[in-house]
């Protein structure tokens, strides 16, 4: 990246922190980011892995991420009882406290 930024006469000087006595015009500079750039990319790659594999372990165990439904299974019962009543899903998502699409979702071919 600092290559590109150069071959575009943009110069790059690291200000502050660790890295701000490296000089990236030359080549211990040059060397320096790009081992730095490595490491970070090395890191980067190993929290991905550890995600993924906390992910999968949790779900191995039967859990789920996310927001919990609002519409269960016996909210979805009296939804199809008013609904075989006549009712409008939009009454019936008011009443219920969900929205008429998650009940239109979840109702499926019976809306």
């Amino acid at each position: 990246m600092v290559d590109t930024l150069r071959e575009r006469g943009i110069g790059f000087k690291v200000l502050t922190g660790a890295l701000a006595n490296i000089d990236p015009s030359t080549a211990d500079g040059r060397l320096m980011l790009q081992v730095v750039g490595a490491m970070a990319e090395f890191e980067r790659s190993l929290v991905m892995e550890r995600t993924r594999a906390g992910l999968d372990a949790a779900k191995a165990q039967g859990r789920t991420g996310g927001r919990p439904s609002v519409v269960n299974e016996d909210v979805l019962t009296v939804a199809r009882a008013r609904k075989a009543k006549g009712e409008s899903v939009s009454a019936i998502a008011k009443a219920l406290g969900a929205s008429r699409a998650t009940l239109y979702r979840r109702l499926g071919d019976d809306s």
